[in-house]
């Protein structure tokens, strides 16, 4: 049966059309066998559609029947007892959910599109020197137990937000504003992650913290360049310790090793001394020796030797006898003249 197919009908002939239906209808024995056959077919039709679901790969469904908790199914195609009889509800258990505090972000056009100044009041936070930051943070979680997620809280996520401002408000403001900016923020959001999580748990809610992530900290603006300048100090004053512990990794093992080079050193001429006048002692109690046995021969030939070693070095030479007390010079000897032409004779 089919109304308005032809175009350009008018409503009359779509009743005429109807009229001629209802003449050709059977007796009323039959008409109540068909309705009843109908219906009967409907019923089957229903029932069986409505006794299959499909669960998505990163969802879980939690059934509830007549009104009770009757269990979790996983992905796939799946049966439950139809006519509304079990109830199916889909949660995203595999997908990592994310609220945003401060800013809100969309996609548009393939574009993110970033909105702060609707949520500026939300980023505003109290530290605890009394001064004020710009904060923005984010919270990533996933949904563990389904069913504590659907009906232990009414609104889940309302209540995770908000107690994830509570948390971040409370951590923050026991800390300075020097540490949100710059070297405690890594752990200032893992105790808000800590905390956030050990109240949900004890909600019973059914959700795990990924993470906790600070997005954007700033100061506010009216007080942004006093902030940026501190910021500056403090970077410079970190280059500079930087290079000075530079400079000292340089200095001080240089230093170390030309000590060491000295220690060494001064050991080495303290062994070379010590040795030499062990061999000259050695060698003066030798001589010691022979002087006891030949006093005579020994004196003369330490006089001779000593001799040999002194003269050589002298260019001329004035002797002077004193004999009979009296004292008189002797002619000039040239002893160099003489070694240089006994070296030539040779």
């Amino acid at each position: 049966m089919e109304f308005g197919n032809n175009g350009g009908g008018s409503v009359e002939d779509a009743i005429i059309n109807a009229g001629k239906h209802f003449s050709n209808l059977p007796s009323q024995g039959n008409l109540v066998k068909a309705v009843i056959g109908l219906i009967l077919f409907l019923l089957v039709t229903g029932g069986v559609l409505s006794a299959f679901y499909k669960v998505d790969t990163e969802e879980m469904a939690v059934i509830l029947r007549l009104g009770k908790y009757a269990g979790v199914t996983g992905p796939g195609l799946q049966l439950k007892m139809p006519f509304g009889i079990d109830k199916v509800f889909l949660v995203k258990t595999e997908r990592v959910m994310k609220e945003e505090f401060g800013f809100r972000s969309s996609i548009n056009g393939g574009r993110t599109a970033y909105n702060k100044k609707e949520f500026a009041e939300e980023s505003l936070i109290l530290t605890g020197d009394l001064n004020v930051s710009d904060l923005e943070w984010i919270v990533q979680f996933k949904i563990e137990d389904p069913f504590k997620f659907l009906f232990n809280i009414n609104d889940p996520v309302g209540t995770i937000r908000d107690i994830s401002e509570a948390v971040t408000r409370k951590i923050v403001g026991d800390a300075n504003v020097s540490d949100v900016l710059t070297t405690e923020r890594a752990m200032l959001a893992q105790k808000i992650q800590d905390e956030l999580q050990k109240i949900l748990n004890s909600y019973e809610i059914g959700v795990r913290i990924i993470t906790c992530k600070f997005q954007d900290v700033n100061p506010p603006e009216k007080v942004k360049a006093a902030f940026n300048g501190v910021n500056e100090a403090e970077q410079q004053k970190e280059s500079l310790i930087l290079q000075a512990r530079e400079q000292y990794n340089k200095e001080v093992p240089r230093a170390r090793g030309q000590a060491k080079q000295s220690i060494q050193e001064a050991e080495g001429y303290a062994l070379e001394r010590v040795n030499r006048a062990s061999g000259e002692a050695t060698r003066f109690m030798a001589v010691l020796d022979e002087y006891k046995k030949y006093p005579e021969v020994t004196r003369k030939r330490m006089y001779l030797e000593t001799l040999e070693k002194v003269m050589p070095r002298m260019k001329d030479t004035m002797i002077l006898d004193g004999q009979d007390g009296k004292s008189s010079v002797l002619p000039l000897l040239p002893l160099q003249s003489m070694q240089s032409s006994e070296g030539g004779a040779k």
